[in-house]
């Protein structure tokens, strides 16, 4: 059971960091124009998040994201012996993720990314979406269970519209895309500090959770 768990955070991770990569290769491959390219990119990691939380779901809780994992655990909805299995299985597949996106495209399996991501708009939109990534995650769950698949994707659609950093919130998809130097890519100098940002945000979603639903709100 611990196996199929493991595969299918890392299957899900895995097919998730494809589709921002790959779908971030092919807006630019269609159009100079960023906005349309960031738009692209947008609507393909949205509707494959809501495929995946609706089939994997079921079998691993489909959380695809180390700071949902540990956020899990910190209420006491996910045993701390399973913490470290998934979070390794979640970057393992990030990173095949990246790579098969390249592959696809027939480029270079690793692309160090030469995009710089830095600076406090860009660390503050990260403590926000991975605040509200959070927030939708927790609250669905206790609210509305079944739209959870919507819930999330439809979030995440429109924090990468909203948000400076367009959303990374993850710190997985975060390390997996400092391997790829196209549209997707972050620096991996960048990188700490956008990780760092996400677990920040990641509590304070917590928090606010807690403080919106109550003090013995658990998922």
């Amino acid at each position: 059971m611990t196996a199929r768990i493991w595969g299918a955070e890392g299957l899900g991770t895995g097919i998730l960091v494809a589709t921002v990569v790959g779908s971030g290769i092919m807006g630019q491959t269609l159009t100079e124009n960023v906005a349309v390219a960031l738009l692209v990119n947008a609507v393909a990691t949205a509707a494959m998040l809501a495929v995946l939380i609706t089939l994997l779901g079921p079998v691993s809780g489909a959380q695809f994201n180390p700071c949902v994992t540990l956020v899990l655990w910190a209420t006491g909805t996910l045993p701390g012996a399973r913490v470290a299995g998934l979070i390794a299985a979640q970057l393992a597949g990030a990173v095949a993720g990246t790579l098969l996106a390249h592959a696809m495209f027939d480029r270079a399996l690793i692309t160090l990314s030469d995009h710089a991501r830095t600076g406090p708009a860009q660390w503050l939109s990260e403590m926000v979406a991975t605040a509200m990534l959070i927030f939708v995650i927790l609250s669905g769950l206790r609210h509305r269970p079944a739209a959870l698949p919507a819930l999330v994707a439809l979030s995440i659609l429109a924090m990468y519209l909203w948000t400076a950093s367009t959303s990374f919130a993850n710190p997985a998809v975060t390390l997996a895309r400092a391997l790829t130097d196209t549209f997707s890519g972050i620096r991996p100098g960048d990188v700490p500090a956008f990780v760092l940002a996400q677990l920040v945000g990641a509590g304070l979603g917590l928090g606010l959770f807690r403080l919106v639903q109550g003090a013995d709100s658990q998922s």
